[in-house]
């Protein structure tokens, strides 16, 4: 607990070099052991978590009835056209090893709310109080931006990608299998991606604190944002204009949303 001074906990000042590692080790023996328990419960229900895996593979996914529906509201006859795309395992033990490495990361995904608890209780001894808040806040912060990024990419940019790169074909004479591999690697590594994407009001509110970048400066450089986060938005996204435009909105908003919380800071 912090003194009434507002300063660091006494029980950590004490600990010897031995201590603390002793107390980071028993820290990450509870992580490692809640995860792993989240991931052996996600392995036994192997079916329903593979059909969530594996609906934005589909061609009546809820995304595109989504689109359908807005479109049809605005008066505009429009239909996603129907495709199947054959998923394979090339490898006697993919199909295992994709069901193993799945739980694992899921298992991580479940328990980051635990896991960042540990970390904050972790290093709380060792801030003062005003810090110990901003380390709260930006921890909320990040983890709440971060699983945005994950609905965005299995809603949005995930199915979209797939779709458009499991039916596009260089010609008829060629038949498209998908590997399993292949499509869990594209998925992990989009929900990366937007993941840490997704984190720029956070790294603006850091960069700001430290006099870096101000809210005038972003909005000086508004119009070259826009074009730069359309061409990071095309690199990431198949070539598709729809794709493209619903991907880069959200990620405008962020940049708007940065230079808002570079404002906020301005005021302090």
């Amino acid at each position: 607990m912090a003194n009434p001074s507002g300063g660091h906990s006494a029980d950590r000042q004490d600990m010897t070099f031995g201590g603390h590692l002793e107390v980071l080790r028993r820290m990450l023996f509870r992580v490692l052991g809640v995860a792993l328990s989240i991931g052996v419960v996600i392995f036994c229900f192997k079916e329903l978590t593979f059909d969530i895996l594996l609906a934005p593979s589909h061609w009546d996914f809820m995304t595109y009835r989504w689109l359908e529906s807005a479109m049809n509201a605005m008066g505009i006859d429009f239909h996603f056209q129907e495709y199947h795309v054959k998923m394979i395992a090339t490898e006697l033990s993919s199909q295992f090893m994709t069901h193993l490495s799945t739980s694992f990361y899921l298992g991580l995904l479940f328990s980051s709310p635990y896991i960042l608890y540990e970390l904050f209780r972790f290093i709380s001894p060792a801030l003062y109080d005003n810090e110990r808040r901003y380390a709260t806040k930006t921890a909320v912060t990040i983890y709440i931006l971060f699983i945005v990024g994950v609905l965005i990419t299995y809603f949005i940019l995930f199915p979209i990608s797939f779709r458009f790169l499991g039916t596009y074909s260089v010609s008829e004479q060629v038949e498209s299998n998908i590997t399993i591999d292949s499509y869990f690697d594209l998925f992990v590594s989009l929900t990366l991606v937007m993941g840490i994407v997704f984190q720029l009001p956070v790294i603006a509110f850091f960069l700001g604190k430290m006099g870096v970048i101000t809210a005038g400066l972003l909005q000086k450089y508004r119009k070259h944002a826009f074009i730069l986060i359309m061409i990071v938005a095309a690199i990431i996204t198949p070539p598709d204009i729809m794709t493209l435009i619903i991907v880069t909105f959200p990620l405008y908003l962020l940049f708007e949303l940065s230079i808002k919380v570079l404002k906020w800071i301005g005021k302090r």
